[in-house]
């Protein structure tokens, strides 16, 4: 417990030291770290919660960086605490980049009120998103109010972000030809909020133009209930900072619609019951391959299935016997 404690308090003066090591034991598969950072989420659940979350998405080339970059600081400029954690299903294969994300956000990594940390890849997207939740709690407990996920990669991640955050952040492009181009109905179904960016100089108008035929599009969406969130679409320019004040005030406007309308406990239940399932598959699936048994006989039978020896179900039948 020496450790834990040693953390508990590093992250109640917001220590940055202490805050790394409690993300990168959070973070750890190993059984005895595993063990140590359930301890140290229990002892620090009683002062997390509070913060806003949000996620951020886009296609590439929709400047979420930049884009960051200038929402966190007018963030901390404004008096908020500021962390930014990254969501990369793609590091599985690349292997990620800590140093990107802070060269990417230059002017927000500077500031002593702010803290930027990939996730980091556990072989699947969801030993990422396992890792960003309990990054979460241990940086509210050092006190950050406002935690921005960013998606690096597509499709999958935009739903995992969605099942950890409060307000679901999308980023569009006006040049795309059609509008909706690239931005599927499950996505949409998804956001809170959606943000025409880079409008800036010349494509100012263009963006506006974009915003409105969004707009008109989600219309079409049916709303049951008179008094569900009517997502709203603005402008922005990540770049000269336009718009950012205005989009903030969106995302602030749907997390009191989830408190005032009694949401947000639910939320944030269904939330944690989802950590527990997939917490709870992810260990399986370790214990699985950890077994002896499994590890002696695992090379030979994927040879075979690689030759066409033996079917896949057949194969898995033999493994799943043990």
């Amino acid at each position: 417990m020496q450790q834990v404690d040693e953390l508990v308090a590093g992250l109640e003066v917001r220590d940055r030291s202490a805050i790394a090591r409690a993300i990168t034991l959070v973070e750890s598969t190993r059984a005895a770290d595993i063990t140590a950072a359930a301890q140290l989420l229990d002892a620090i659940s009683g002062v997390t919660g509070d913060a806003t979350r949000v996620g951020i998405s886009g296609v590439p080339g929709v400047g979420k960086s930049t884009f960051i970059d200038s929402l966190g600081v007018y963030l901390v400029d404004e008096g908020h605490h500021v962390a930014v954690l990254a969501v990369d299903p793609s590091s599985v294969r690349s292997g990620g980049s800590v140093l990107g994300d802070k060269t990417r956000m230059e002017r927000l990594a500077s500031r002593e009120e702010t803290f930027i940390r990939p996730s980091p890849n556990a072989g699947t997207l969801g030993g990422v998103t396992r890792s960003t939740r309990a990054a979460m709690i241990v940086l509210e407990a050092a006190g950050y109010d406002t935690i921005l996920v960013e998606t690096v990669g597509v499709g999958q991640s935009e739903v995992a972000v969605s099942g950890m955050v409060d307000s679901f952040l999308l980023l569009a492009l006006a040049r795309t030809g059609d509008q909706l181009q690239g931005i599927k109905r499950g996505i949409l179904e998804l956001v809170d909020v959606i943000a025409v960016n880079k409008a800036d100089g010349d494509h100012a108008a263009e963006a506006r133009i974009a915003a409105r035929e969004l707009s008109g599009a989600l219309r079409l969406f049916s709303y049951d209930d008179p008094d569900a969130w009517k997502v709203p679409v603005l402008t922005s320019s990540g770049l000269e900072g336009v718009g950012i004040p205005e989009i903030w005030q969106a995302l602030r406007d749907h997390r009191e619609h989830l408190e005032e309308s009694g949401q947000i406990d639910q939320l944030r239940g269904e939330q944690r019951a989802l950590w527990l399932a997939e917490e709870i598959e992810e260990r399986l699936v370790q214990d699985f391959y950890q077994r002896p048994a499994i590890a002696a006989e695992l090379p030979e039978l994927q040879k075979r299935v690689r030759r066409g020896d033996i079917s896949v179900l057949a194969a898995a039948d033999k493994l799943l016997g043990h």
